[in-house]
């Protein structure tokens, strides 16, 4: 069973870094594609980034030189390195494992920037 338990929302003042964690079990990490998305209230869920199994990396131009994704095979998670935060990036975030488990969601985890 394939499961996905995202953490490390919270609340953040602009211009602050937060980083989010996903955990995922049930299938082969190492080989797949995961990936991060937001979903803001009354909008529709949109990709922020994607990493391959070998690193490989690919972002929203919205969050290009403020997010990172990373990844630790051993640990089976996938990590999002948020810097700068705009009030635009409050959201409930989301991993996803690309392409192979594309119905699968965690729970999300409530990121919110505000002074």
């Amino acid at each position: 069973q394939v499961q996905l338990v995202e953490s490390g929302g919270g609340l953040v003042q602009p211009g602050g870094s937060l980083r989010l964690s996903c955990a995922a079990s049930g299938f082969i990490f190492s080989i797949n594609t995961m990936g991060w998305y937001r979903q803001a209230s009354g909008k529709e869920r949109e990709l922020v980034a994607r990493i391959t199994g070998r690193g490989v990396t690919t972002y929203a131009d919205s969050v290009k030189g403020r997010f990172t994704i990373s990844r630790d095979n051993t640990k089976n998670t996938v990590y999002l390195q948020m810097n700068s935060l705009k009030p635009e990036d409050a959201a409930v975030y989301y991993c996803s494992v690309e392409y192979t488990y594309p119905e699968v969601w965690g729970q999300g985890t409530l990121v919110t920037v505000s002074s």
